[in-house]
């Protein structure tokens, strides 16, 4: 039976394909900052807006977006001006978000499958109208990251370089920073809080594997993320695995599959160069000999 002929698979098929095509648009500039984990951190502050959300009778996903965006903010602030090294600052968001999201959804109304649909995502249950705001935000963080690319990866490169060649560091820095808190927004209902920075971080070290300049490392990023999307959908619609779980297991899979090609090509590669190199070198040997 074709399960996509129902409207609730394909509408967490469309889902999924916008996050898979967006995550890795952001994640790049992560990777390049060496923040790969700050999704989790930022994911975890989330969750205590979702819990704030439950407990006040408001939207839990737009109070989750601007508990994300001030976490984000103050992540970046701590990064740029305190004196706590940004492996503190993550720790505490960590540590201090998925607590007081636990505490807050345990203080409210909701059960606990309310919070294990945002801890491991819930994907089959996306509404109409979450459909929307994930292509809404989707599209809009889609277009800035591309739009703003010369001048992002500039900052993300070097940041003292960005700063004398007259780019707004600052706020470069808080709009990737507000980016993150979006894509972990929007992909909160595909593959959960506890495994956002996979679905932004495995499709970048997978193109980094077979790819070399920026561009072409994310062009080839967000393909990989559309396919470990779909192929994760499917793979959970036909065997009954939970949606996000699957997604991120096909993205680390094709992960695996790549590095090992990868490693196979370049040994393949020496192999050749050392083979031409000693034939080479034989016609000179017999000269001498001869000589």
């Amino acid at each position: 039976m074709d399960l996509f002929q129902y409207d609730f698979m394909l509408r967490a098929l469309v889902g999924a394909l916008v996050i898979g095509l967006a995550a890795p648009a952001l994640g790049i500039y992560l990777v390049q900052r060496r923040l790969a984990l700050i999704g989790d951190g930022i994911g975890h502050v989330a969750l205590t807006g979702v819990g704030a959300g439950l407990l006040l009778n408001r939207s839990p996903v737009l109070v989750a977006v601007l508990a994300a965006t001030l976490g984000a903010v103050v992540i970046e602030l701590v990064r740029a001006y305190g004196r706590t090294s940004g492996d503190l600052a993550l720790a505490l968001l960590f540590y201090g978000g998925i607590a007081g999201g636990v505490m807050l959804v345990g203080l409210s109304d909701a059960s606990s499958g309310s919070l294990n649909a945002y801890l491991f995502g819930s994907l089959t249950t996306t509404s109409p109208a979450d459909l929307v705001t994930i292509g809404v935000l989707g599209a809009v963080l889609l277009a800035t990251m591309l739009v703003l690319r010369p001048a992002l990866f500039a900052v993300c490169h070097d940041e003292e370089y960005a700063r004398v060649s007259g780019l707004p560091v600052r706020a470069l820095n808080l709009l990737i920073a507000v980016g993150t808190a979006v894509t972990v927004t929007i992909a909160m209902r595909a593959v959960g809080v506890l495994l956002i920075s996979a679905l932004m971080v495995v499709p970048v070290a997978t193109a980094q594997q077979v790819t070399r300049g920026f561009r072409s490392t994310m062009t080839a990023a967000m393909a990989l993320g559309l396919f470990a999307a779909g192929a994760g959908v499917w793979v959970a619609a036909t065997a009954d695995t939970a949606p996000g779980a699957s997604v991120v297991l096909v993205a680390i899979g094709s992960f695996l599959v790549v590095a090992l090609l990868a490693a196979g090509a370049r040994a393949l590669r020496r192999r050749g160069r050392a083979a031409s190199g000693t034939a080479a070198a034989e016609p000179a040997e017999h000269e001498v000999v001869l000589g």
